[in-house]
C-alpha cells in the first residue's frame, strides 16, 4: 500500500527555469539550508502546490516561498501578490535580476517580505543563497525550540 502524504519543506522554490532551479538548489544545500523543494517549471502548478502546503498543518518551521520567475518582468510580482492574496499569512520572498529601487519596491509592495538578487557571478550568487538561508533562520518563530 502506498501513501500520498505530502510533506511541507521549509522553502519551496517557484522558478520557471529548471537550470536557474537546479543551481539555486545546489546553492542553498551547500549553505546548509533545511528541506527545499523545487516546485517544477509550470507557475500555475506551483500556485497549486503552495497553496496545498499553507494548508498543511504548522510543523516546527515556518514555510518560505522563494519567487523567482522570469517569463516576463512583472511575473514574479504577479505571482506574489496573487500567493498573498490567497494565504496572506504566507512569508514570501524574491528574486530580482537587481535591487534597483524600482524593481525592489515593485515586489516589496506586491508583498515580499525581502528581496534578493540573482547575480550573474557564481561568488555573489553563492552569497546570495547564503543570504536567504540566513533570512529564513531568522524569520523561523522564537518558541519553535524547546523550553
Amino acid at each position: 500500500m502506498t501513501s500520498a502524504i505530502i510533506r511541507q519543506p521549509a522553502i519551496a522554490l517557484v522558478d520557471d527555469d529548471f537550470h536557474s532551479a537546479r543551481l539555486m538548489l545546489r546553492m542553498l544545500a551547500a549553505h546548509d539550508a533545511p528541506l527545499v523543494d523545487w516546485l517544477g517549471g509550470d507557475p500555475e502548478k506551483a500556485f497549486d502546490s503552495v497553496l496545498k502546503l499553507a494548508a498543511l498543518p504548522l510543523t516546527a518551521t515556518r514555510l518560505m516561498v522563494l519567487v523567482d520567475l522570469k517569463s516576463s518582468s512583472t511575473a514574479s510580482r504577479d505571482f506574489i501578490e496573487r500567493l498573498l492574496h490567497a494565504c496572506p499569512d504566507l512569508l514570501v520572498v524574491a528574486m530580482a535580476p537587481s535591487l534597483d529601487r524600482d524593481t525592489r519596491n515593485q515586489l516589496l509592495d506586491a508583498g515580499a517580505a525581502a528581496v534578493f538578487e540573482r547575480h550573474a557571478e557564481l561568488n555573489s550568487y553563492r552569497g546570495e543563497a547564503a543570504n536567504i538561508v540566513s533570512y529564513w533562520v531568522r524569520a523561523q518563530q522564537l518558541d519553535a525550540v524547546g523550553t
